[in-house]
């Protein structure tokens, strides 16, 4: 059985205080090849389309295209604010490494 990505009530509040659903836009999660690793996730606002995964909480939206979602299985999105910056990140328990920059994994 998989399971889907979360999303926590910290990522979500965050989407709300950049005002995405005013805009018309959610968050998208994609993973794609590349990256110092293998894979890379992309991260950007974006429209739903048809095949996405919509995830919701607080008026907001997280989608996920089809082809990353496997990827994603029980991968848990958040917002975290550091002194050297704040982002979106991944904890996904299906990368078996990741380099330090947050965006680039292998499985």
């Amino acid at each position: 059985m998989t399971l889907p990505p979360k999303v926590t009530d910290r990522a979500f509040e965050r989407l709300a205080e950049i005002g995405a659903a005013d805009q018309g836009k959610a968050l998208r999660i994609a993973v794609e090849g590349g990256g110092c690793s293998g894979f890379q996730y992309e991260i950007d606002l974006d429209e739903a389309k048809e095949d996405d995964l919509i995830l919701e909480g607080q008026g907001e939206k997280v989608v996920i295209d089809s082809v990353s979602l496997p990827f994603l299985t029980d991968a848990v999105i958040d917002f975290s604010e550091e002194l050297i910056g704040a982002r979106f990140v991944i904890n996904n328990p299906n990368a078996s490494s990741s380099c330090g920059c947050g965006t680039s994994f292998s499985m």
